[in-house]
């Protein structure tokens, strides 16, 4: 029996580290790992001491792909009643900055969660891809929706048709990757990102995180609509006040999220 948790945490100060634990699997999702890292998810979403999480995996994967095991015999009322990936929507619902440091395979269900995240880091030696077409499925957490977005529909096209896989340096110049880094600096720069933002005021950060991902995912009649309710909203802030004056004061601000 494994008693290794499946999601190793820990803080850092204002931030999150939670490293997907299945590494003999490549971090297979399973239904029991997926649960445990929504768990942590919405603990610390609701932390005031939190500002940002960082979600990587052990071993030599991201996460590279969900578990087929506990889907190969499923029917469909079974995938529905389950939960098992309407669930997912809890990720993709997390208020607070999330940065994926992706430091190996990022394939199926890995790679819908790096773009789940709202920054994707990724290592050298990362690979990206959607493969469900060569057992016979489609992407079923955002895969085709998400990565259009990133990549534009002929790209996507090719990926989600082929399951072939691209490289950190391709996914990065297509625009799905932030920044490449070495794999001993990878943790490192996704430390560096989440603690720039972590200084900056939390009411904010969560309200432009709204907007730009609204902007991703409807018309720009409502994502103006949002914008500019967001942009009223934080006047009503102690932040919006102490960033002004800081400044006109000429010196840094020190953010409550109030």
């Amino acid at each position: 029996m494994n008693d290794e948790p499946l999601v190793i945490s820990s803080v850092e100060g204002p931030i999150a580290i939670l490293t997907l634990n299945r590494p003999q699997v490549l971090n297979a999702l399973s239904p029991a790992l997926i649960d445990d890292l929504i768990r942590h998810l919405e603990m610390y979403d609701v932390d005031d001491s939190i500002r940002a999480i960082i979600i990587t995996g052990a071993g030599r994967a991201f996460a590279a792909g969900a578990d087929i095991k506990a889907m190969a015999n499923a029917t469909p009322i079974e995938m529905l009643t389950s939960g098992m990936i309407a669930r997912w929507a809890r990720i993709a619902a997390i208020r607070k900055p999330m940065i994926a440091a992706v430091n190996g395979y990022a394939l199926g269900g890995g790679c819908e969660l790096a773009m789940m995240c709202d920054i994707i880091l990724a290592s050298e030696t990362a690979q990206f891809g959607q493969p469900e077409i060569n057992i016979g499925i489609i992407p079923g957490a955002g895969g085709t929706q998400r990565l259009t977005r990133a990549l534009g529909p002929y790209r996507a096209m090719e990926m989600v048709l082929t399951g072939a896989t691209i490289s950190a340096q391709e996914a990065s110049a297509h625009g799905l990757v932030n920044r490449v880094c070495p794999p001993e600096t990878l943790l490192d720069e996704a430390r560096r990102v989440a603690q720039t933002i972590a200084a900056k005021s939390p009411l904010a950060v969560q309200l432009v995180k709204e907007a730009v991902r609204t902007a991703a995912e409807t018309t720009v009649r409502e994502g103006l609509a949002i914008e500019l309710r967001n942009f009223y909203l934080l006047f009503a802030s102690e932040d919006q006040k102490e960033g002004m004056r800081a400044f006109i004061e000429k010196r840094a601000p020190n953010f409550s999220g109030r």
